[in-house]
């Protein structure tokens, strides 16, 4: 049995709504990770969503951040923030059990600028994932913990090595978080199959045609545990809506996988 998972930051779903929802028609995932969505629970198109299939749980926020999962099936479980008694007033992690797969959707802290403060919120955000991890999970359940990572890995997923080194979203210290909490038992699907290929994710509104430059890092990743991982056949990313009237700054990512226990 076919699975298929996809990430979009979508840089707020009131502005693309229409461009989820065709997405979606056209692509048919089982799961639909959004970040950014910019909106209260309230706010999000729910209705719209279930019309076309969709079950939607949602971690909103006024204006800014904010997750949500889609899915085909109603999920067993959902689980909003850490829930570590630290703060969460920034709605950027959202979880779902949905048969033997937990689903970890999460908005990376941009970070700003190495010096500023939120930099080391950023880094806070990646041992706050891996502490969570730890005490709830293991690497032998079958885990995807996907989303706008907001961390370019390696030299080839961005589009200038030397211009971009020690700057944000490149930066020694976020690559190295986010390679801490891969190795508690994450492979990256998309280097998994491809990997030699240049591929972005997100190609930034504030530089000139970065889009058809191809200035571009990519920073939106789906990454699973070893079980899904070696279950996987093809991790791609879809560079149509980033080209497209009205885009998000990001492009989707998805991922499918050839599994047959999934009720």
């Amino acid at each position: 049995m076919k699975w298929k998972i996809a990430t979009f930051n979508v840089n707020g779903i009131r502005s693309r709504r229409e461009v989820v929802i065709s997405w979606i028609g056209q692509n048919r995932p089982d799961v639909m990770c959004l970040q950014e969505i910019k909106c209260r629970d309230e706010e999000f198109p729910v209705e719209a969503l279930r019309e076309v299939g969709y079950e939607a749980s949602v971690c909103g926020q006024k204006s800014f951040h904010g997750v949500a999962i889609l899915s085909l099936k109603k999920p067993e479980e959902v689980r909003r923030g850490f829930g570590d008694g630290l703060s969460d007033d920034e709605a950027r992690l959202i979880a779902a059990k949905l048969g033997p797969i937990w689903v970890l959707n999460t908005y990376v802290p941009q970070g700003r600028s190495p010096e500023h403060p939120a930099f080391l919120e950023k880094l806070s955000f990646f041992e706050r994932v891996r502490n969570l991890l730890e005490k709830e999970f293991s690497p032998e359940q079958r885990i995807i913990w996907t989303g706008d990572l907001n961390v370019a890995p390696d030299e080839i997923d961005v589009f200038s090595p030397r211009r971009m080194d020690g700057k944000i979203g490149f930066h020694p210290a976020e690559r190295k978080a986010l390679a801490d909490v891969m190795s508690w038992g994450f492979y990256d699907l998309f280097r998994r199959h491809h990997p030699d290929v240049r591929q972005f994710t997100f190609w930034d509104y504030r530089m000139p045609q970065s889009l058809d430059r191809n200035l571009g890092w990519r920073i939106d990743h789906i990454l699973a545990t070893q079980p899904l991982a070696k279950a996987s056949t093809e991790c791609l990313v879809d560079p149509a809506p980033r080209a497209a009237p009205g885009p998000s700054d990001h492009t989707p990512v998805w991922a499918e996988f050839e599994v047959d226990d999934l009720d």
